[in-house]
């Protein structure tokens, strides 16, 4: 009995090296140990395909939702009660600052302006001529100071009356296109009552939210691609203008302002966008196809060629992207590592590159 155990435990530990099959992988309960072949020993080298280390550049983007917005965006009003008499623009007209747009009645107030002007005149008239009676004593100093004070109260009725006709302009506060019309000559308008809107597109704000993460890596002045299916597969391209100073405690985001050039007018306002941020820009990434990954568990791992042998080498991945993935440590430009035949390798074995994969450079 302890011949057969001796004669037992001599052939599991030195029956490999003489070219004997281990005793529990004949009864089935071991797996065959590869051959020399399989192992890269005297049997060949591994038959590997492998692909170049792929240098290009990378961009970090996040995407979000978010609305046009007018640069400058204003519903005209009414400031004062008055009869329309005239409308002075054409909807969708551009017009420019100062422009304006309704005709109030205003005779009223004209011959009121017509008299407080006359008054002034007369009153500043009778200052003017005691002023040059005064140095004579042909009158009281008191009578001046009362035709002086006159002058004044009869100028400043002048100013308040020409104020009150100034309200009844319904101007354009800034250069813009207007909208649809919501008033006709001859209705009463109130203060408030809406005229029409002006709307400055010929730039846009685009206002969407990041997640606070991000918050770090958003510049002012990051591009931004926005998108919307109203226009197929055109992409407007804008820059961030604007980041909030405060993060929405309920949902954890911050808000951001981004500008969007609009000479040709297609974005409109309240238009709904898909929005594509870039965080950060890699131009020299070092990016290997997906297949060449060797995952366990939390760690990745990869086979390189070095001196016609495989070497096992842990590395640290960054932005997944289609059907490559970028290293951020563990490798080198220039390096070649394995993709198919991963199977069949151990660290250290000798291999022979039957194929060299190559991948678009852009």
């Amino acid at each position: 009995m302890a011949l057969i155990v001796g004669l037992g435990t001599a052939w599991h530990v030195f029956g490999e090296k003489v070219g004997l099959p281990r005793p529990l992988a004949l009864v089935g309960l071991e797996a065959a140990a590869p051959g020399p072949a399989q192992r890269g020993g005297a049997g060949g080298p591994v038959g590997v395909a492998v692909a170049p280390v792929r240098v290009a550049a990378v961009v970090d983007r996040t995407e979000a939702v978010g609305t046009v917005r007018a640069r400058n965006a204003v519903t005209v009003t009414a400031k004062v009660t008055g009869i329309v008499t005239r409308i002075r623009f054409e909807e969708g007209q551009m017009v420019r600052e100062g422009d304006q747009l309704v005709d109030l009645e205003a005779a009223a107030l004209r011959a009121e302006l017509d008299q407080a002007r006359a008054l002034h005149d007369d009153a500043r008239s009778q200052a003017q001529r005691a002023r040059q009676l005064q140095p004579g004593q042909s009158i009281a100093a008191q009578r001046l100071e009362t035709l002086e004070a006159l002058a004044r109260q009869a100028e400043g009725r002048v100013r308040q009356t020409a104020a009150r006709l100034e309200e009844l302009r319904v101007a354009a506060p800034f250069a813009g296109r207007v909208g649809l019309r919501q008033v006709s000559v001859g209705a009463l308008l109130q203060p408030g009552t809406v005229v029409t809107t002006l709307d400055d597109i010929e730039k846009v704000r685009v206002e969407f939210a990041v997640p606070e993460v991000f918050l770090a890596r958003v510049r002012v002045g990051s591009q931004v691609t926005a998108r919307s299916s109203a226009f197929g597969d055109r992409r407007f391209t804008g820059t961030v203008a604007v980041v909030d100073t405060r993060i929405d405690t309920s949902t954890r985001t911050v808000r951001v302002i981004s500008e969007f050039d609009n000479t040709d007018e297609a974005l409109k306002p309240g238009l709904f966008m898909t929005v594509e941020l870039v965080l950060a820009t890699r131009p020299n990434a070092l990016l290997i196809p997906e297949e060449a990954i060797d995952p366990l568990g939390g760690r990745a791992f990869v086979y390189a060629i070095r001196d016609n042998r495989a070497r096992r080498l842990e590395v640290r991945l960054g932005q997944r992207l289609s059907g490559e993935v970028e290293v951020v440590s563990g490798i080198e430009a220039g390096d070649v590592v394995v993709v198919r035949g991963l199977q069949r390798l151990r660290n250290d074995v000798p291999v022979r590159v039957t194929e060299t994969l190559t991948r678009p450079t852009s």
